[in-house]
């Protein structure tokens, strides 16, 4: 497996419970993990996420900014899946609430429209996953 030119790591407050919600919610596959570091590497499709528990192995911390949740306050991180609705069934069965609900959503690139299907959730930690469906092309309306 290849490395992508950008991989976020996220750093965790508990990291078996972010990696149950990543593994077993979202649907990633773990690709290797330190245990030990409290430590994941993980691949959904195309898309790969380290995830690192705070204060195990290194944490980047600044002192003049306490990490608080939730964590990555500004970012979300979007991420393609086949189909959202799977997705969204294992959320509903593990009574996870949306950060915002399943949508249809069309963005003007150029002289066209791409569209998504699209919702948000948050993690155990605050960070926000918008898991989306790519819906294809269509021309701008006139």
């Amino acid at each position: 497996m290849r490395e992508n030119a950008l991989v976020p790591e996220l750093a965790v407050s508990d990291w078996r419970t972010s990696r149950a919600f990543y593994h077993d919610l979202i649907g990633f596959e773990v690709v290797n993990e330190r245990p030990e570091e409290g430590f994941s590497f993980l691949r959904l499709g195309d898309a790969q996420l380290m995830i690192d528990q705070i204060g195990l192995g290194r944490t980047f911390e600044l002192a003049e900014a306490p990490l608080d949740r939730p964590f990555g306050r500004g970012v979300n991180l979007q991420i393609r899946v086949p189909h959202v609705r799977p997705v969204l069934d294992r959320l509903e069965t593990a009574a996870v609430s949306l950060y915002l609900p399943l949508e249809e959503k069309w963005y003007r690139r150029d002289y066209h429209e791409v569209g998504n299907r699209q919702f948000v959730v948050t993690d155990p930690d605050g960070y926000l996953l918008r898991l989306f469906e790519d819906l294809g092309m269509r021309n701008l309306a006139p």
